[in-house]
């Protein structure tokens, strides 16, 4: 059986899924969405920039805590880990995978998109699972239907998350928080323009409140 620490799903109710193409970003990214009241971000693995980016952020901005997403090699998770990530991400849920970033001893929260998938992990003892992609897979109407057989399991649900769906899943019971990229869209990244970062965390949290 595999089991990991619990509580990423209560770290901030709305996680931000954060691609960076220049790691001089990262620190300002992370200290805007901190000021913003986000108190974690999740940095995927998809550009050569993310592990120096999750350094950076790892050590100078103490007051968020960052993961890494998009892990998806034991070579990935183990240069997550190495970088200085305090949590792993995954976009599915293979045995092999499993075992990788289980064996870095860091919380992680492990992708599914069906029953079968989420009621295997639950056989590990892992209850705290990623929903992706989760617009795709039948969104908020999929997770309301399994939550009466599936109870003990909570969901972070990411992949066409956004602004204005975000609610529909937070109101859900089984809904931990929810994971997205329109806190950080690419042209504010661009334009360096962190001051508009900062103010759509502020009103992510916003909105999150009011869904509960």
């Amino acid at each position: 059986m595999t089991t990991t620490p619990t509580g990423l799903l209560e770290l901030s109710p709305v996680l931000p899924v954060v691609v960076l193409e220049d790691a001089g970003h990262a620190v300002p990214v992370a200290e805007a969405l901190l000021a913003g009241g986000i108190r974690a971000i999740e940095l995927t693995l998809r550009t050569p920039a993310a592990p120096a980016a999750i350094e950076r952020v790892a050590k100078e901005v103490p007051g968020i805590v960052v993961g890494a997403g998009t892990v998806t090699s034991e070579r990935e998770a183990r240069l997550a880990a190495e970088s200085g990530a305090g949590f792993l991400v995954t976009p599915g849920s293979t045995d092999a995978l499993l075992d990788a970033v289980g064996g870095t001893g860091l919380p992680f929260l492990p992708g599914v998109a069906t029953v079968s998938e989420a009621m295997r992990l639950a056989e590990r003892g892992l209850t705290e699972l990623k929903f992706f992609p989760a617009e795709a897979s039948g969104g908020a109407g999929f997770l309301r239907s399994i939550a009466g057989p599936l109870p003990d399991l909570r969901f972070c649900p990411t992949g066409g998350v956004t602004a204005d769906n975000a609610a529909d899943y937070l109101a859900l019971p089984n809904v931990g928080c929810v994971g997205g990229t329109w806190l950080t869209p690419k042209a504010a990244l661009t334009a360096g323009d962190f001051a508009r970062v900062e103010t759509l965390a502020r009103d992510a949290l916003r909105s999150a409140a009011a869904a509960r």
